[in-house]
């Protein structure tokens, strides 16, 4: 049976204290621990007694690295049980240390949940479907996602998507409406919104062009496809393949014809 012959506080960490056991050192355990286990000068220690000492502290480091990780943000439980797991803790040591800190509320998957989905909301301006992948990820349970995704309602998804296509739209005014629109639809499924939601959006946005921004437009796209595509093609094919080109792209025929004449005239 071991003896604990000397106990002394740490220079560096003023909460653990060194246990020396028949003389010598053995391990270092948090104020809580020596106090829960009364331990002191003198105090015998049998195999049992030493390996409860030993869980207990485990626990306790556990815990405290923890709320380190913590203390720069909020955590969802899966977080904190994967750094522990990365730390090596085992499996029973993180189990005590994830119920002491829900039982202080330090962790709380509801409370994070909310403020998670909030942020992203207003930072990336995510739409449900990304924002149950992000809470997937973070280990959110399904029922928790339900609750808060139902407080996230369609008129507000409108304006958030709305803004974000008129961005897109703005960024891109001098390519076809087309163009654009499929540059829309990406973005917003990217951002996780429904197509009902995107179409309805689209419906909202005035991607319509006049005379002299088609004229731009053709002429910037049909130069790109014709030196392009006449690298392999000439003549009928040429003109064939430049016409389907611009057409994909929403330029409408009759835009795309004039500039096909404008070619065959250069070329003559």
């Amino acid at each position: 049976m071991a003896v604990i012959t000397k106990i002394t506080q740490q220079k560096r960490d003023s909460e653990r204290f060194n246990i020396f056991l028949d003389g010598e050192y053995s391990f270092s355990v948090h104020e809580s621990v020596l106090v829960q286990f009364g331990l002191t000068k003198g105090m015998e220690l049998d195999d049992w007694a030493l390996g409860e000492l030993q869980y207990e502290n485990e626990i306790n480091k556990a815990f405290n690295r923890a709320l380190h990780f913590l203390s720069f943000r909020m955590r969802s439980e899966k977080e904190i049980v994967d750094k522990l797991k990365k730390e090596e803790y085992g499996e029973a040591v993180i189990l005590e240390a994830i119920v002491k800190l829900k039982r202080l509320n330090f962790v709380n998957d509801e409370q994070f949940a909310e403020a998670f989905m909030k942020t992203k909301i207003q930072t990336t301006k995510l739409g449900p479907q990304a924002l149950k992948r992000e809470m997937n990820q973070k280990g959110i349970a399904r029922d928790i996602q339900d609750d808060l995704l139902s407080t996230y309602n369609e008129a507000e998804q409108f304006e958030i998507a709305k803004d974000l296509a008129e961005k897109v739209a703005r960024k891109n005014e001098r390519q076809a409406s087309l163009q654009v629109k499929r540059k829309i639809e990406s973005h917003l499924l990217r951002k996780g919104y429904s197509y009902d939601m995107i179409r309805n959006v689209l419906e909202e946005i005035d991607l319509d062009r006049d005379e002299d921004e088609w004229s731009a437009i053709v002429e910037r796209e049909g130069e790109k496809a014709w030196n392009r595509i006449s690298r392999k093609y000439s003549g009928r094919d040429l003109h064939y393949r430049v016409k389907q080109n611009l057409y994909s792209k929403g330029i409408p025929m009759e835009v795309i014809q004039e500039f096909i004449e404008m070619k065959e005239n250069e070329d003559d």
